[in-house]
């Protein structure tokens, strides 16, 4: 069975976000093959081309922790029916300069919570449009909105609702089986 790293980024710049209790309980109810890292993205500054030619460390962190994995995981809340700035800076950092775009042939999936009844909907919606335009392969089923209302996740990934807590686990099941057909194919046409 293949093992695959798996970096994950957290829309979220919040140390108490509800997504970042999110992404632990993705990492809990993984299926094994799965290795998880985080890329963080606190401290890069706001995107401009004039660093293309010198990017500042925190951005060739960014790039370097994505070269580094062999798919991603973007765990997002929503924030005025969109992606959270700072999840698009990254974007932005890492798709740049041009030519040297981290998350071409890179697959990915999406996933967020909120506590609104539409989860990350609208958030997802334009993400896996800046997605599919950086070229990531991307696992479009299932989709996961996750409506988390309080005492759903707590602060170290554990889910009080079984209903949830199992659907969480078919999608990392989905992701693991999506990285199993698509690692290969990506692989190669890199090579």
């Amino acid at each position: 069975m293949a093992t695959y790293q798996v970096g994950y980024m957290i829309g979220s710049l919040a140390r108490g976000s509800l997504n970042r209790k999110l992404a632990l309980a993705l990492i809990k109810l993984a299926p094994p093959g799965l290795e998880f890292r985080e890329i963080p993205i606190r401290d890069l500054p706001l995107y401009s081309y004039d660093y293309d030619k010198d990017f500042p460390e925190p951005a060739r962190a960014l790039k370097q922790a994505i070269a580094g994995v062999d798919a991603v995981l973007i765990v997002t809340p929503e924030y005025n029916r969109s992606i959270p700035g700072a999840l698009k800076n990254a974007i932005d950092w890492a798709s740049r300069p041009y030519g040297s775009n981290s998350f071409a042939r890179k697959p990915s999936a999406v996933i967020g919570a909120s506590p609104g009844k539409i989860g990350t909907a609208i958030a997802q919606q334009h993400l896996r449009g800046v997605l599919g335009y950086c070229n990531s392969p991307q696992m479009n089923a299932p989709e996961a909105y996750i409506q988390a209302g309080k005492g759903l996740l707590d602060d170290l990934g554990n889910v009080s609702d079984e209903s949830t807590k199992q659907f969480l686990a078919g999608f990392m099941a989905a992701y693991k089986a999506f990285l199993d057909m698509v690692v290969p194919c990506v692989t190669s046409a890199r090579n």
